[in-house]
């Protein structure tokens, strides 16, 4: 009698595993990539500040007409009028005032609002593989004096500060429009940056984990991303032997994440003890587990991401801050007021670029924080008060059903990021007829994916029916007032 033989084969891993063990198998090759982007991003943000600025009438493909607008490929100004054929007089671009347009498109056109997107579909590896200040900030810190982290930087509420100090500063000085605001901005939290890798941590990226402008909006936005690095914990604790470390650059504690939030999706730790791996992942799986977030992160999806950031992108098209403008101006002028209407702020405080005719005086400057410290406000306060009314009523924590509207946020940031890339393309008379159509389509996602979390969380994790649904007009106020913010800036205003 013959004993059986038992052949055992290795699990063959999924595509994502796979693609996981390949990403910690050739960080060379990834730290070739983020040098590759730190000269592209230099060349993007540093280069066109010291170029002139381009002429009014300058255009990145086109450069045929003087034309503010362009309707179906006609020519307009401002209003919205043809041009006289004798106003299309053509104007030649010089080089490098095509060169600062396309590193502006580039930059804000594309780069930021596609950063976005790349959080929601796939986590943070944006941060982990492709952002240039978390690389130079890493490789300063490897090289720096390794000090400890003091407490006061650990602070939960930088990320929250952080981004709205950093929003606000970009109006005044106007960030999206000249490339001397995007270098002081970019460029000082790039300084900034690699100062505190050089302070502190050992090969870490303590900038990026703590004080970064953006990194609470990526670590809400990657709340809801398909696919993440799963932690086996089982098979981790049966693993045979000792290991070394994972080298977790964002300082995580990797055997007991448990969220993508901070999660930098290097893929170092892909395979670490058999028990890491780059997984697929219901998008809604994170936000369904009714885990509370802290009172910071809550705080900025609220006030922050949709009140803040709404304002931030309305201004420049409401015709409420035309009106209070006006009505401010006409006020100093009955009473002789006159120096808020000077114009002699310098450019690294208040936009100043007279070439462009484009100047602040200290007036605008004030108005532009108050409305969208107001918008940030109302708008924040009326979301916060629809979910307040919601956990009252289902006994849910708010903050966790603040996570609900994190779709809706993170398209809202995208449609608001795209209105650079379709002001761009409207200057080169591209058609756009299907503009309003995607916008409107983008939006009902956000609201209805957003609305199915907000209920699903209800119905789960309510302690009855009834309660669920006395909360439904809670979260009801909430999407509505968000929506409604983007439905003046796309289609009423």
């Amino acid at each position: 009698m013959h004993a059986a033989v038992i052949a055992f084969h290795p699990r063959r891993k999924p595509r994502l595993a796979r693609l996981g063990d390949w990403m910690a198998t050739n960080r060379r090759l990834i730290l070739g990539v983020q040098w590759a982007i730190v000269l592209f991003y230099a060349f993007l943000v540093v280069l066109p500040a010291f170029l002139p600025h381009p002429h009014p009438e300058a255009r990145l493909f086109s450069g045929d007409f003087g034309a503010s607008s362009f309707v179906d490929g006609e020519a307009c100004a401002p209003d919205g009028t043809p041009l006289p054929p004798q106003d299309k007089a053509p104007y030649a671009a010089q080089w490098h005032e095509r060169l600062v347009l396309l590193a502006q498109y580039l930059f804000w056109g594309v780069w930021w609002p596609f950063v976005i997107l790349s959080i929601l579909f796939m986590g943070r590896v944006w941060c982990g593989v492709l952002c240039p200040e978390g690389a130079l900030a890493e490789f300063a810190s490897r090289h720096g004096r390794g000090r400890a982290i003091p407490k006061w930087l650990r602070w939960g509420g930088w990320p929250f500060l952080a981004f709205v100090l950093t929003t606000l500063y970009g109006q005044l000085v106007s960030v999206y429009e000249y490339p001397q605001a995007a270098l002081l901005i970019l460029g000082g939290s790039t300084v900034a940056a690699v100062a505190v890798g050089w302070l502190y941590g050992r090969g870490k990226r303590v900038w990026c984990r703590y004080l970064c402008p953006v990194s609470g909006v990526f670590a809400l936005l990657a709340r809801v991303a398909p696919v993440h690095f799963r932690i086996d914990r089982a098979a981790w604790d049966s693993h045979p032997g000792r290991t070394a470390a994972v080298d977790c650059a964002p300082l995580l504690d990797v055997k007991h994440m448990t969220s993508a939030a901070q999660c930098h999706a290097c893929g170092r730790c892909s395979g670490h003890r058999d028990a890491v791996e780059l997984s697929a992942r219901s998008p809604n799986a994170e936000v369904l587990a009714g885990k509370t977030p802290r009172t910071s992160e809550a705080l900025l999806l609220v006030f922050g991401m949709l009140g803040v950031a709404i304002g931030a992108f309305q201004w420049t098209v409401s015709p409420w801050f035309v009106a209070l403008r006006q009505r401010a101006a006409e006020w100093l002028v009955e009473r002789e007021v006159f120096w808020p209407l000077e114009a002699n702020a310098p450019w690294w405080l208040l936009t100043h670029y007279p070439e462009a005719n484009d100047v602040f005086t200290w007036l605008d400057g004030a108005l532009i924080l108050a409305y969208v410290s107001g918008v940030a406000l109302v708008l924040g306060g009326a979301v916060l008060a629809g979910l307040t009314f919601a956990a009252r009523m289902s006994k849910i924590d708010w903050r966790a059903l603040a996570l609900s509207l994190i779709p809706l946020t993170g398209i809202g940031l995208f449609l608001g990021l795209s209105m650079m890339t379709v002001t761009h393309l409207r200057a080169e008379g591209a058609p756009l007829g299907w503009l309003s159509a995607a916008r409107g389509a983008l939006l009902a996602v956000g609201v209805l994916w957003s609305g199915w979390l907000g209920m699903r969380l209800l119905f789960d994790h309510a302690p009855n029916l009834q309660r669920a649904v006395l909360a439904l007009p809670g979260l009801g106020l909430a999407l509505s007032v968000a929506a409604a913010a983007w439905i003046l800036v796309f289609w009423l205003w």
